[in-house]
């Protein structure tokens, strides 16, 4: 078995899609910063339980990616082309196997700690969050993976952060469940949307696959420029500071994504290859501005 660099390691968790896992916790975090300035709060911020559950959701995440990498080499949904550890033969599948399982069970025992610091309730979130995420590729395969990053990378950070940060379920909190974790949908299905030929010879069923390419495409548009409704409506019935609005910043570079997609109509897979990476770059930039916007406005 050939020894790996701490680099080779790091790559092989998908470093590039961290973004979607941390970026809910930090935002929200943010939120619970500002919430906590208003007189309907009753709480302070825990920064020693945020930080832990930032770690723990990417260890999570880390070990999704990798237990996902694993199941698709051994169906064979990864083709020669996509020049993943495990197909290039850098990595042994067992590696793949034993490095998710110790990931996983760092973000379990970093569960186990905030169930210590902040009580139990936490515990159902974990218990969800972790079964998501074993549970993730089969879902996947089932046309249901967007239904499973939603609630993982979406609902479940907001209300698991708000019970170890805040101490409770900050209810408020949940008016960023949506925009933030549309994009991270969208990062999933830009990628399902790109493999469904390989996807569909190697025998399982996304939800991209499911609905055709006309409507895959029309899908991500909405998961990529909805989001900016949302935030604009949250502002509008004060859900949410006015300074949120600068998140439209990156509002042409979401429009530019979109248009880009159409290219899988007339250019197949080929023509939006890179369209995941430049999704979860678009949701690390969005989830920035929002985080940036709430902490000046907590200060102000």
């Amino acid at each position: 078995m050939a020894k790996h660099s701490l680099k080779e390691w790091y790559i092989a968790t998908r470093p590039w899609s961290f973004p979607v896992s941390s970026m809910p916790v930090v935002v929200t975090t943010a939120f619970l910063f500002w919430y906590s300035r208003t007189p309907e709060a009753g709480f302070e911020v825990n920064w020693i339980a945020a930080v832990l559950a930032l770690v723990g959701i990417i260890a999570f995440h880390a070990a999704g990616n990798l237990l996902s990498d694993y199941n698709d080499h051994r169906t064979g949904v990864d083709g020669e082309a996509v020049m993943l550890p495990l197909v290039n033969g850098s990595f042994q599948p067992r590696e793949f196997v034993r490095f998710g399982v110790t990931m996983l069970l760092i973000g379990i025992a970093i569960g186990f700690t905030l169930i210590y610091l902040t009580g139990t309730a936490v515990l159902w979130v974990g218990l969800a969050g972790a079964l998501l995420t074993v549970g993730y590729s089969w879902l996947k395969y089932h046309a249901l993976g967007d239904l499973d990053i939603l609630l993982n990378f979406g609902f479940l950070p907001v209300v698991g952060t708000s019970l170890v940060v805040a101490g409770e379920i900050v209810v408020p909190a949940l008016v960023l469940a949506l925009p933030v974790g549309l994009i991270t949908v969208g990062v999933l299905h830009a990628n399902n949307s790109r493999d469904a030929v390989s996807d569909k010879a190697a025998g399982i069923k996304t939800f991209a696959m499911l609905i055709g390419p006309r409507s895959s495409v029309a899908v991500y548009q909405l998961e990529l420029l909805l989001p900016f409704v949302l935030v604009a409506l949250a502002v509008a019935f004060g859900l949410l500071p006015w300074m949120t609005i600068v998140c439209f910043i990156v509002f042409p570079r979401a429009y530019r994504l979109a248009r880009r997609m159409t290219g899988l109509l007339s250019g197949g897979g080929e023509a939006v290859a890179d369209v995941d990476v430049a999704t979860s770059q678009q949701q690390l930039f969005f989830s920035l501005l929002l985080t940036a916007a709430l902490i000046v406005s907590a200060l102000l």
